[in-house]
């Protein structure tokens, strides 16, 4: 979720679940040892729990990243093994690391020992271009394990490192969750998370019944009313907001907060727009945040007005 997933969205979503492990948008080693760290790896402490996904070759700087990552006070380190993007290729990291299970297991050790103190866990699809998918999920996996690792988060598709965009690669290649489901009964003892194509929570909990989890990327991303029931349905947890409207409600003062600071509203409210997706009121919603969101000056009354309009709409609709 690269370019997605950055500190507003993922404060947002907090007021959507309380329980669910929230991960940031991929960066690499390098950007996180000599980027600007406040700009790239600044949150908010409501944003836990709140795992760094990191992306790298060299074991070296990934262990230093990953330190840096526990220093700041990440609650998880994820190295991703399954970014398709011609950037990530460019960089020998993501996808193309499937080819190289034992660098993989040299990366996931290197983090570890560089931030013991909390858990160092993997995504990785299940297996690029001609590799056979089972052979190369199991070789990764189990180089991983060898050195330690617990916690393997899957994406059940192949990635293809040539003739596919990054966008094809998330639609294109067929889905096998049946692989997934046999990597947790051939490796009981291994924490098995299911990604990718899951629509909704509903086919989500369906798809990973007998696995460890799952692992919502685009569906909680455009449709993340999907989050609001996650504490209940999941972890049988109390929800701290039960209509989008509260939501909503509850995440004005962080934006009130962080304009005050000289964040845009469009840089906190793009990632709210599919909120009311579905909902009566909920295009009006999207444009009233679209076009007075990014206007100089926004504020919250902006905010305030989309909410007010889905209002009117639920309300001459009922």
């Amino acid at each position: 979720m690269m370019d997605w997933t950055d500190r507003h969205c993922r404060a947002f979503h907090r007021t959507l679940t309380r329980e669910a492990l929230l991960y940031t948008e991929m960066l690499t080693a390098d950007a996180v040892i000599h980027g600007d760290r406040q700009r790239l790896l600044g949150f908010s402490d409501v944003e836990h729990p709140v795992a760094l996904q990191l992306g790298g070759s060299d074991p070296a700087k990934m262990a230093e990243a990953a330190r840096i990552g526990a220093t700041l006070g990440y609650d998880e380190i994820n190295l991703n093994i399954g970014c398709p993007s011609d950037r990530v290729q460019a960089g020998r990291f993501g996808a193309c690391l499937m080819i190289e299970p034992d660098l993989v297991a040299k990366l996931w050790s290197a983090a570890q020992e560089a931030a013991p103190q909390i858990e160092v866990t993997i995504k990785s699809r299940i297996g690029v271009d001609d590799q056979e998918p089972r052979e190369a999920l199991f070789a990764l996996v189990d180089a991983c394990a060898r050195e330690g690792c617990k916690s393997f988060t899957v994406h059940a598709r192949k990635a293809w490192l040539s003739g596919l965009s990054p966008k094809e690669n998330r639609d294109v290649p067929p889905l096998d969750y049946g692989l997934v489901h046999e990597l947790k009964r051939e490796r009981p003892a291994l924490e098995i998370i299911l990604n990718g194509g899951l629509r909704d929570l509903d086919h989500a909990i369906a798809e990973s019944t007998g696995l460890d989890g799952a692992m919502l990327g685009r569906a909680a991303y455009q449709t993340p009313a999907t989050l609001l029931e996650v504490d209940s349905r999941v972890f049988g947890r109390e929800a701290q907001n039960t209509t989008r409207e509260g939501a909503v409600e509850a995440h004005i003062p962080y934006i009130e907060a962080n304009l005050a600071a000289g964040i845009s509203l469009h840089a906190m409210t793009r990632h709210m727009l599919g909120l009311f997706a579905s909902r009566p009121g909920g295009r009006l919603w999207r444009r009233v945040l679209s076009e007075r969101g990014v206007r100089a000056g926004a504020g919250v009354e902006v905010v305030r007005e989309a909410l007010a309009q889905v209002s009117q709409a639920h309300a001459q609709a009922a």
